[in-house]
């Protein structure tokens, strides 16, 4: 299976390397699948009630994982920001289980894309999926990564 390291940041709650509350997640591209691909385990540091991981930070893996499938083919040129999302909590996502996010792209385009992205438990089932509607990133956020985007430029050729 040809897999690629999908580039971090340094302070994005979700990959940020140097956030110390930030789970620290890697995406990968799965050309075989085209899908973006990442394992996680949620900590009870972000449950609401003990044992499930919280609907917020349920929310926050679908919309990372939905924008960073649009990343697939054309990486940082492809970044775009969730106008919409809609999500489907199926079943309760469990802390300190191993997940799996899986994000495609649905219809692709330049300045707006649909994607979905789920997250699924280790029996294969899915507990929660998302179908957003992306679009273009205004040029003011883009020019102000400063940082974000030494980082994601010197991340971007990583291999593990």
């Amino acid at each position: 299976m040809e897999r690629k390291r999908q580039p971090t940041s340094c302070g994005c709650f979700l990959c940020g390397k140097d956030n110390p509350f930030g789970l620290k997640i890697v995406w990968y591209n799965n050309y075989e699948n085209n899908t973006v691909e990442a394992d996680v385990v949620v900590s009870e540091n972000y449950r609401s009630y003990p044992g499930v991981v919280h609907g917020g930070i349920v929310a926050s893996l679908l919309d990372e994982t939905s924008g960073r499938a649009n990343l697939i083919k054309e990486g940082f040129n492809n970044l775009m920001v969730t106008l919409k999302m809609e999500i489907v909590y199926k079943k309760i996502t469990p802390t300190n289980t191993p997940l799996k996010l899986v994000g495609r792209v649905i219809r692709g385009g330049t300045t707006r894309a649909t994607v979905e992205a789920e997250i699924v438990l280790p029996n294969g089932e899915v507990s929660a999926k998302a179908t957003s509607l992306l679009y273009k990133m205004p040029e003011d956020v883009k020019h102000n990564w400063g940082e974000e985007a030494e980082e994601w430029e010197r991340t971007q050729h990583l291999e593990d």
